[in-house]
C-alpha cells in the first residue's frame, strides 16, 4: 500500500497522516500461515545446531586439546563456572553498545535530516562521510584510547564513527524514493515543507531506516569488542585478550559466543520494532 493511498484514505475525514494503512488492514494470519512463518527460521536453527554437534564429534573423536580447540561443552561448563566475571564483562559491553547506537541513531538522523534539506550541505558533507568510512579501525581505535582514555568514552565515539553511516546512507535513500505524487498532494493541502517531511519523506522512508539499524547493530558489537580489545578495564574484548594470553581457549570462545548471541537478539529486537513500527509496510507486503 502506498503513502499516497494512505493520504487520500486519510484526508476524506480532514487528517492528512502517512500511516493510515495501519487502520485500513486488518489482518489476522491463520494457522497455516503462521506455520509457515516459523518454518522459514527453522533452518536458521538447525544449522547452528548441526555444527556444534560436528564439532562436538570431531574434538572428542580427534581427542583435539581443549587448548587448540575446546567442546562446545566444555565451553558452556567453562563459562557457567566463570559466570560472575562473564556478567561483568557482558554488562560493561552492553553498556557500551546502548549507549554508543543510540547516539549514532541521533547523530544519523541528524545529519541525514539536514542533508535532505540543504542541497550544498549534502554535496559538501557526502565526500566527508565516505571518506571517514574508510579509516581504518585498527588505526583509529588506538588513538581514540590514547586521546581519551580507558573509560566509557572513547568505546562510544568509535561505535558512532563505525555505524552511524549506513544509517544516514538508508536514510538519504529512503527520503529519495518519497512519492512525488504523495508530496504535491501534501503541498496542494496547504502543508509546510515539515509537515510533508513529517507526513511522507519520513514514513516513507523508514523501510530503509530500519534496514540501515540491522546493519549498524551488528557494527555495533564489533566497535565495541574492537576497542574493548585495545584498551578497557572491562568488557568482552579485554575478558577475550586476557583469556588468550592465558591460553584459555575455552573462555575465548565463549566471549565469542556471547558476542554472537548479543547480535542476533539485537537484530532480532529491530526487526520486532519495525513490524510495529510500521505495521502498513509488512501488510502490503504479504498481499503482494
Amino acid at each position: 500500500m502506498s503513502v499516497i493511498s494512505n493520504i487520500r484514505a486519510r484526508s476524506a475525514s480532514g487528517v492528512a497522516t502517512a500511516d493510515g494503512a495501519a487502520a485500513e488492514v486488518e489482518w489476522v494470519p491463520s494457522w497455516s500461515e503462521r506455520r509457515r512463518e516459523a518454518m522459514v527460521y527453522l533452518p536458521g536453527l538447525l544449522l547452528p545446531i548441526a555444527i556444534l554437534v560436528v564439532w562436538q564429534l570431531y574434538v572428542s573423536a580427534a581427542n583435539v586439546s581443549p587448548t587448540v580447540l575446546p567442546t562446545p561443552i566444555r565451553i558452556v561448563t567453562q563459562l557457567y563456572e566463570q559466570r560472575e566475571i562473564a556478567w561483568i564483562n557482558t554488562a560493561q559491553t552492553l553498556e557500551e553498545m546502548a549507549v554508543g547506537f543510540v547516539l549514532s541513531v541521533i547523530v544519523a538522523l541528524l545529519i541525514a535530516f539536514v542533508m535532505d534539506n540543504l542541497r550544498w550541505v549534502r554535496n559538501a558533507l557526502y565526500p566527508t562521510l565516505i571518506a571517514s568510512q574508510t579509516i581504518p579501525v585498527i588505526a583509529i581505535a588506538p588513538l581514540m584510547i590514547i586521546w581519551f582514555g580507558f573509560g566509557l568514552l572513547p568505546k562510544v565515539l568509535l561505535i558512532v564513527l563505525v555505524t552511524f553511516f549506513p544509517i544516514v546512507v538508508a536514510l538519504l535513500d529512503g527520503f529519495a524514493a518519497t512519492e512525488r505524487e504523495a508530496m504535491d498532494l501534501l503541498r496542494t493541502m496547504g502543508s509546510s515543507r515539515l509537515q510533508t517531511f513529517r507526513l511522507v519523506r519520513f514514513p516513507g522512508a523508514l523501510p530503509n531506516f530500519f534496514t540501515g539499524l540491522r546493519i549498524s547493530a551488528t557494527y555495533a558489537v564489533l566497535a565495541a569488542i574492537f576497542a574493548e580489545y585495545v584498551g578497557a578495564y572491562h568488557g568482552l574484548g579485554i575478558w577475550m585478550s586476557q583469556s588468550k594470553s592465558s591460553f584459555r581457549t575455552d573462555l575465548v570462545f565463549g566471549a565469542i559466543g556471547i558476542c554472537a548471541l548479543i547480535s542476533i537478539a539485537l537484530f532480532a529486537l529491530i526487526a520486532i520494532a519495525s513490524r510495529f513500527v510500521m505495521p502498513w509496510h509488512y501488510a502490503a507486503r504479504r498481499k503482494g
